[in-house]
Order: structure tokens, then sequence, then C-alpha cells
């Protein structure tokens, strides 16, 4: 069989970073963006950095492959939608987390995928699933490659030919019942083209992760996602209401059912499954009509537990915001940092306004910077704001207006590039996040802090931690911390052992402060570790059992999920 060259359109994020070619981070326009990083972690953004090496420079292990499966690959989806060129293998091999970019850019690829095949449909999908467990082969679905948490890279150990399954090519919008609201979407879909095509017919799924431009419908599903404006619309989880996914031999189909007393609910075990109980080819989604109004609004708020107070007060209270977001000082902090230069009028205002808070007793080092999101008619969007106006003011805070909310709008899903910049220079920055009851917020929130900066004490780097709450329910919320530090060596296996050391000490304060190990990253290898701590020993005895009555020979996506040491 021949190798194809890659012609078809599904588009895929650079390989060796976030996004797409010829956009990327630049601090040059941002004036207080240097002196930030080089006060907080001692590093010169002005200095040259290392950009990532030419793909020719990386060597590639030959696929391990036989002809007799590439052969039935061919047959399932046609020779045209197989690929075993290097380049295509790479690009599907790692996620977008921090240690697989590191290692991609490093050449690290012990365990390559052998070929990547582009389904067309959910029989070509049904005929390579059951190729591959034939063939004891294994399989790894793939949507955007957008994941940070491990869940596609192939076990070093595996010695099986392993199958990336691209579902790109299973992109559109099919149906939508406009009397129940629910549309049944191909679970390749891009975030950008799904709603393209709702919008095109007056709908909206309203669900926008950070990952929304590169991401796919499946892969929100096996995550279990949350996006941005969850508020209102609800976590995958609550928009998904069913699906349809391919196991070996057979169709696992839900219907669209509001709710049901039907059993432990399948679709809950399917969801956030990471690919191991089958590959989701589509789901009947929950969408909404076009709101009359969208706005999103910014707060200041004069310190972090002021800032709390409030958005557990709002989420209480009778508006129903689409977003509520607040980053603590940190955050806040580096957020007015990447700004760029203010002239004339705008930068007058900001000064006066900053003064004038300083006057009142503000410690302006101290500030927490908030949006909050309102969708609907006029009339709902004013008595909102209304709402939450009054509880803004009640707990300290003040609106900046819809300026700063616009620009946060049209920037929102670009800071994952900054991650790419920060590793050119040398810096290495991460994600973690967690859930857990308002009760809690502030204490887990402490911990987590003290656990990062232990941490890096310990390494003797200058470290740096910041937090935001992303997304509010009945009884808590979620806090997001992203991390970066400079490490202490210029070998990329020794930073990923201190990235590690890093990460460990956050994610483990999470259990130890009753959170969880993740609120919407999914599992995958990173999280596996803690697992158990997360939902009882009994409860990963229970999920083993599934994952092994489903697929005994681990010939879907093994390794992820659960610890190494489980698999049976």
């Amino acid at each position: 069989m021949t190798t194809q060259s890659h012609k078809n359109t599904v588009p895929h994020m650079k390989w060796w970073g976030w996004g797409v070619e010829g956009v990327a981070f630049n601090h040059r326009d941002k004036p207080n963006f240097r002196p930030f990083v080089l006060d907080q972690v001692g590093v010169d953004v002005d200095v040259p950095g290392t950009p990532p090496p030419a793909f020719e420079e990386i060597d590639v292990p030959a696929p391990r492959i036989g002809e007799e499966l590439l052969a039935e690959l061919a047959e399932a989806v046609g020779e045209e939608n197989v690929y075993t060129e290097d380049f295509d293998r790479v690009v599907h091999t790692y996620g977008k987390g921090l240690p697989d970019l590191i290692k991609v850019r490093a050449g690290h690829l012990p365990r390559a995928v052998d070929v990547v095949v582009y389904p067309g449909n959910e029989s070509d999908v049904q005929a390579v699933l059951d190729a591959v467990v034939a063939a004891d082969a294994v399989l790894i679905p793939f949507g955007g490659g957008s994941n940070i948490s491990g869940s596609l890279t192939p076990p070093e150990s595996e010695e099986r030919p392993v199958v990336s399954l691209d579902l790109g090519r299973m992109n559109r919008v099919l149906e939508i019942d406009e009397t129940a609201g629910l549309a049944r979407i191909q679970a390749g879909v891009l975030g950008p083209d799904m709603e393209e095509q709702l919008t095109a017919r007056g709908w909206t799924m309203g669900h926008q992760p950070d990952s929304f431009r590169h991401s796919t419908l499946g892969g929100w599903i096996a995550t279990r996602s949350s996006g941005m404006q969850s508020d209102k619309y609800g976590d995958i989880a609550d928009i998904t209401r069913g699906l349809r996914a391919v196991q070996p031999g057979r169709m696992l189909v839900l219907r669209p059912l509001p709710s049901t007393s039907t059993g432990p609910s399948v679709r809950e075990m399917i969801l956030g499954s990471e690919g191991r109980l089958g590959v989701i080819t589509e789901a009947w989604v929950q969408v909404h009509r076009l709101p009359e109004n969208r706005e999103i609004i910014a707060y200041l708020y004069p310190s972090w537990a002021a800032a709390l107070a409030a958005m557990q007060e709002i989420s209480t209270s009778d508006a129903s915001p689409s977003v509520t977001r607040v980053s603590d000082d940190r955050e806040t902090a580096f957020s007015f940092s990447t700004q760029k230069a203010k002239k004339g009028l705008k930068s007058t205002v900001q000064k006066g306004l900053f003064d004038l808070l300083e006057r009142r007793g503000w410690d302006m080092d101290a500030v927490c910077l908030s949006y909050v999101g309102y969708e609907g008619g006029s009339a709902r969007v004013k008595a909102e704001k209304a709402i939450v106006g009054k509880i803004v003011r009640r707990h300290g805070g003040i609106k900046l207006g819809s300026g700063p909310g616009e620009l946060y709008d049209q920037k929102k899903f670009d800071t994952p590039y900054i991650r790419d910049y920060l590793l050119d220079i040398g810096a290495v920055a991460d994600v973690s996040e967690t859930a857990t009851p308002w009760s809690n917020l502030l204490d887990i929130y402490n911990g987590t802090v003290r656990a990062a900066k232990d941490a890096y004490a310990a390494l003797g780097v200058r470290g740096y931690i910041m937090c935001h709450l992303s997304h509010s329910y009945h009884s808590g919320a979620c806090l997001y911390f992203t991390f970066a530090f400079p490490p202490a060596t210029e070998k990329w296996e020794e930073q990923i052992e201190q990235y590690w050391k890093v990460k460990s000490a956050i994610q483990q304060s999470f259990v130890d402060l009753k959170g969880t190990i993740s609120h919407h990253h999914g599992v995958g290898t990173e999280h596996a570790h803690w697992i158990e701590e997360d939902i009882s020993e009994a409860g990963v005895e229970t999920m083993v059992a599934l994952l092994r009555g489903v697929d005994p020979s681990r010939n879907l996506n093994p390794g992820k999920v659960i610890p190494t040491h489980r698999e049976w």
C-alpha cells in the first residue's frame, strides 16, 4: 500500500504548539509585560528565545503496522483517507499539555501512532474499530487534538499497532428539532464550524471552552467539558441528551430524552470516558435561539474574599448570568500586564479611576477583576444587570463597564498562545482546575497557592501561581489555577521532572482539601494517579469492571482514566 500525502481538508494545529501557523503572542505592544515577567519569575522576555525545531530535525520512528491491517483500514475508509507519513503521525501522537509540548519539541517519540485514519461516516468507524479489535491493535479517537491531560498519547510500552481515528471529516449539523430545541450533530465538528452552521438557522449551543476554536463536540463529550457560558447553558453533561457510539461489533444508541429512570445512566458512563467505551460518532444536544442581546460587563473588587462572596450571592440571586468569572489579585495583575498601551483619554481615565480608588483606601495590588455576561431580551438584561450591580456594590465592588468586557470577549480564546511564547523563552506554564463547595472555596485556594509556593521553594526557582473562578453552581464553583516558572535546568527530561513536582503539589492539594482532581479537563494520564483519592477504591473498581466489560482486550485507548497498575 502506498503512503498518502496529507491532502484532505481537515484542519490541525501546529505540530509543536497551540493554534494555527502565523498566530502567536507578541509582547512588543504591551509595555507592562516585560517588567512584570522579569519581576515575578526573573525571565527577561527581550532575550531571544529558542524557537521550536524544524520538523525535518525530528527523528520519527518507523510505523509498526503490517500490510494486512493497513489494507483493511484502506478498504474501510478508502486508501486516500489512510496516512502513514511522519508529519501526520506526529500531529496525532501528542495533545497540547505542557509535557506533550516539551517532548515533541525535543523530538522524544518513543511510541508514535502508526497510522492515521479519517472515516467519513459511522459505517466507516464501525469497520475501522472492528478491524482494529480483530487484529488486536489499539484505537485512539482524535478530535481537535487540544487535550492537555495526556488522553491522546499511546503508552510507551505499547507493542501493538496504534491507529489514530481522526473524526474531522464527520463535521456536520445533521438536523434540528426546533420544537424540542435539540440538534443532531456529528462528533468531529470543530466549535466554530458547528456554531456557524447553527447560527445560519438561528440557533446556538452556547458551549465555549477555552479550546473552542480547536476542539470538537466528540472531544467535549469524551472529557466532560465545560464552557465559559456554562452558568446559563450548562456543562456538556447537561447539554448532551442523546448520542451514538461505536463499540466492538455493535452500536450504542441513546435517544435524546429529557430525563429517564432506567437504572444507572449509560449516558453518564459515556460522558468522560475518553474513548475507552467506544467512539462517539454523533450526539443530540440542547440548542437555544440566538439571544436578542449579549453583553459582558467588567467589575472590580477590592479583595479576593469580597469577590468570592459576591459570586456566591450572584449564584443564588434572581439573576441568571451566562458568565460569572473573577480573577484573584495575581491574575488581575497579569491581565493588566498584557494590556496594549493606552493613549489619550483612555489612559487618563484609567489612571484617574485608579488614583481615586487609592484615595478611597483601596489597595491596588489586591484588586480583583471580574466579568459577568448577560443574554436575552432588553428588559431581562436590564433587570439582571441591576440585580448584579447591587450585589457588586454590597461587596465593595465597582462597575468598569462594557469596554473591558468586549475586549475580554474578543481575546478569550487567545491565552493558550502565551504558553508557547513562554516555553520559547525558557519558562514552563500550565493549568490545573478543581471544584469544591462554596464553604470550602477560600481554604482550597489558600492551600493550593501555599502548596505551589512550597514546591517552587523546594526546587529553588521563582514561580508564579494565579487563579480565577470560572464556573458557578448552586453548591460551589470551579477554581482554575495557572502556574509558571523557569526550570532550573536546560535538559528537557529534568524540566518535566520539575514541572511534575509543581503539578503534583497542586493536584495533591486538591484532594487533600476536599476538591476534585479535574473539573473539566478530564483524567487522561496526567490526573489518573489521584483518581482513587477522588472517587474511592470502590469507585475505581467499579470503573475497571465497566471498562473491562466493554473492552476486555484493552484495544480502546488503553492507559487512560485509571492508573496503569489498575489495568487488567
